[in-house]
């Protein structure tokens, strides 16, 4: 019979697509547990979102940027400022975690592509504000 399926068939279609999608979400988790900054960075690292966003919408803007970095510099935007995140913002300690650790994998990343002077000239932050951003993303 053409069209048919059997519940049990979408039953476990449906478990199989829960498992993957926790299986996903227990990875990312992961990966942002071992990049996160250390304690005493945290602090300091999370005031300076603000600025971080700023310096993304900027190079987002520069045409100098490549078209690859604006693309994953918009992912990390929408990730920002969406209210779905890997761990929730409402578990002490921890819900800011997530929005540092992403922006710092992906900025890592963009900050490999992009002179370093590049940076600088986008950042309206703090000059200690850069030297943490620089040594968040090791460069």
């Amino acid at each position: 019979m053409l069209g048919y399926h059997s519940p049990v068939g979408l039953i476990e279609g449906l478990l199989l697509a829960l498992g993957l999608l926790a299986a996903t979400w227990i990875v990312l988790v992961a990966i942002v547990w071992l990049h996160r900054p250390s304690r005493a960075l945290a602090g300091p690292a999370l005031r300076l979102i603000p600025d971080l966003i700023r310096l993304v919408r900027s190079l987002i803007g520069d045409p100098r940027t490549p078209r690859h970095v604006k693309v994953a510099l918009g992912g990390l935007l929408v990730y920002l400022l969406s209210p779905i995140d890997l761990i929730p913002d409402f578990i002490p300690g921890l819900g800011s975690i997530d929005d540092l650790a992403v922006t710092a994998i992906v900025l890592r990343w963009a900050g490999r592509r992009v002179a370093v002077d590049d940076l600088r000239a986008h950042w309206t932050g703090s000059d200690p504000g850069f030297d943490l951003l620089r040594r968040l993303l090791g460069i």
